[in-house]
């Protein structure tokens, strides 16, 4: 048996109201069981302020998380916030680590801290929660491949770290109160726990009549399309100009195939487009594979409240939910900005059964399998995506 609870604070500067505020709302949700872990997401202010450190070195539960720019959970959504997910039961249990600095190489640091972690277990985990910290030289998806290379056959989701800077640059993880640019936390989960999850992406019927052929590509690097440069391409059917994507443009490429995925299930991920570079080549945020094809959507706020909603609407309709964590991509909160920063936010919190608890906060990336078939999940990054994990 699982059960979740989900809590906030807005005190920023007084460590010791901040921590009472968050312990009386959990005596009043929760009896913690045998096995506790806590998911923290917060504005970087709770981390200079010092109440993080404070709150969570008295806590009776490892926590790991990230910082983000505005979060919700079932009494409350807004920016300057801290908010923590709790989930505890008897029969099932959670190893939490961190990894030394990914900054260089993922695999190392990650394998030394999951060997320590996973030493004395007997079986595999069923579910892997991860953090990575935003560090532009490493791709989203190269997080999920050295996981599974770890532990194959396991669904894997997490959000990379943002804040509320225009540029990220005071994005850091968490883990147990401690902060790092580098570091990257995890929590595997064991025991009686059957993960579910959904992806939103965009409106289907907005798709533009423009479709393309990845014919070379590294990684984010796409170099060229329909056998030809890629910033021609994009140029050609009028999308660039001077040497980046053209003025008022709000498109993503939505990937039709992941041609070198063996797991492939014939859902598509959406990829968005970061810039070009001196020759030509097209970096996107997620790795697109030669052999995919791709068309483009057009997008704006009634999309991303529209499809927000339809996945609610099919949460609430389950049975057995003992909790929900939803990462939503921070640009899907630029294009609601113009009606209110927090309106996904706020949409979802009353829309949301309320007897199911529940946490959102923005992504720099979403991580979630796009299907769980015969046992096995189609783990993906995505971009402008919401992403969501029932347990």
């Amino acid at each position: 048996m699982l059960k979740c609870a989900s809590v906030y604070t807005y005190e920023i500067d007084d460590p010791e109201i901040a921590l009472k505020e968050i312990t009386e709302q959990l005596n009043n949700k929760i009896a913690l069981m045998k096995n506790s872990v806590g998911i923290v997401m917060c504005n970087p202010e709770y981390i200079h302020s010092g109440t993080l450190r404070y709150i969570c070195e008295n806590l009776p539960f490892d926590v790991a998380g990230v910082t983000t720019s505005s979060q919700a959970v079932n009494d409350e959504a807004g920016e300057l916030i801290l908010t923590l997910f709790v989930m505890s039961g008897d029969d099932v249990w959670f190893r939490t680590g961190m990894t030394g600095s990914v900054a260089h190489d993922i695999r190392g640091p990650l394998e030394a801290a999951y060997k320590s972690l996973s030493a004395t277990e007997t079986e595999e985990p069923k579910l892997a929660l991860i953090f990575p910290p935003l560090l532009l030289q490493n791709a989203g998806d190269s997080y999920i491949f050295e996981f599974e290379r770890l532990i194959p056959g396991v669904p894997i989701f997490g959000t990379i770290a943002i804040d509320d800077t225009l540029v990220f640059d005071a994005s850091e993880t968490i883990y147990n109160g401690k902060n790092s640019t580098d570091g990257m936390p995890f929590v595997l989960c064991y025991g009686n726990i059957a993960p579910r999850f959904f992806v939103a992406t965009l409106h289907e019927d907005k798709v533009m009549p423009y479709k393309g052929e990845i014919t070379s590509a590294d990684g984010p690097f796409v170099h060229e399309i329909n056998n030809i440069n890629a910033y021609q391409y994009f140029e050609d059917i009028g999308f660039a100009s001077n040497g980046a994507l053209a003025d008022n443009y709000l498109f993503v490429p939505f990937v039709i195939d992941l041609k070198k995925r063996d797991d492939y299930d014939g859902i598509p991920v959406i990829r968005g487009h970061a810039s070009f570079t001196e020759d030509g080549s097209a970096i996107f945020r997620g790795n697109v594979d030669e052999g995919s094809t791709f068309t483009l959507l057009t997008t704006e706020a009634d999309d991303v409240l529209s499809t927000t909603c339809a996945k609610i609407d099919q949460v609430n309709e389950l049975s057995d939910v003992n909790g929900v964590l939803m990462f939503p991509c921070i640009v899907r909160r630029m294009m609601t900005m113009r009606i209110n920063p927090v309106v996904e936010l706020e949409t979802t919190r009353k829309a949301i059964r309320p007897d199911i608890p529940f946490m959102m906060g923005y992504a720099g990336g979403e991580i979630c399998p796009t299907s769980v078939r015969d046992g096995t999940p189609a783990n993906r990054f995505h971009n402008y995506s919401l992403v969501i994990l029932i347990v």
